[in-house]
Parts: structure tokens; C-alpha cells; sequence
């Protein structure tokens, strides 16, 4: 009797799961930057009174353009790279676990 395979972690099985759940990581942080993207012009639209309010001497538009949006996309940046290497540890844990029970059988 042959014993069980063991994972690999170069197969192509493993690779195209891990690059779908990285492309849904993907789709989630480019959906959350193009919303901030696209909604602000739209607030200028919908809620001119809101976006002229005055914050620290600058209207909303301004602060939220010249001042928020650079560390949001540094925040969206950062959660996407420690979220695609936590998949890419959990993938790599996974396939551990399945090389040191298939080595216990």
C-alpha cells in the first residue's frame, strides 16, 4: 500500500486557490478605494452643503482630498498586503498539517 501524497505547495491546485482568494482580496480593497474615489464627487453633488461645511479652515472637499486621502490609500494598502500574507501563511499551515498527518499514517 503507497502512502498518501503529500500536498504540494507548487501544485497548481494550491496556487489557483490561493490567487482566487487573493483576486477576492483584491476586489474588496480596489471596490473600497473606488468608492472613496467616486464618492466624494458625487457628496460635492448631493450634499454641497455638507462638503462647504469648514474644518480646521479647509471645506470638507479639501480635507477629505488634500489631507484623508493619502492615508486612506496607505490604509487600504497596508490591509491588503497583512490580509495576502496571512493567506498565503494559512495556505502554507494548511498544507503542514497535511504533510504531518500524512507522515504520521
Amino acid at each position: 500500500m503507497q502512502p498518501p501524497e503529500k500536498p504540494d505547495i507548487h501544485s497548481e491546485a494550491f496556487l489557483h486557490m490561493l490567487m482566487r482568494r487573493q483576486l477576492r482580496l483584491s476586489i474588496a480593497c480596489a471596490t473600497t478605494f473606488l468608492v472613496t474615489l467616486l464618492g466624494l464627487p458625487l457628496l460635492n453633488y448631493f450634499a454641497p452643503e455638507l462638503m462647504a461645511t469648514r474644518i480646521f479652515g479647509f471645506t470638507l472637499t479639501w480635507l477629505i482630498v488634500g489631507i484623508l486621502f493619502f492615508p486612506l490609500v496607505w490604509i487600504i494598502s497596508f490591509v491588503f498586503i497583512r490580509r495576502s500574507i496571512a493567506l498565503e501563511e494559512a495556505e502554507v499551515d494548511e498544507v503542514a498539517r497535511g504533510n504531518a498527518s500524512a507522515e504520521r499514517k
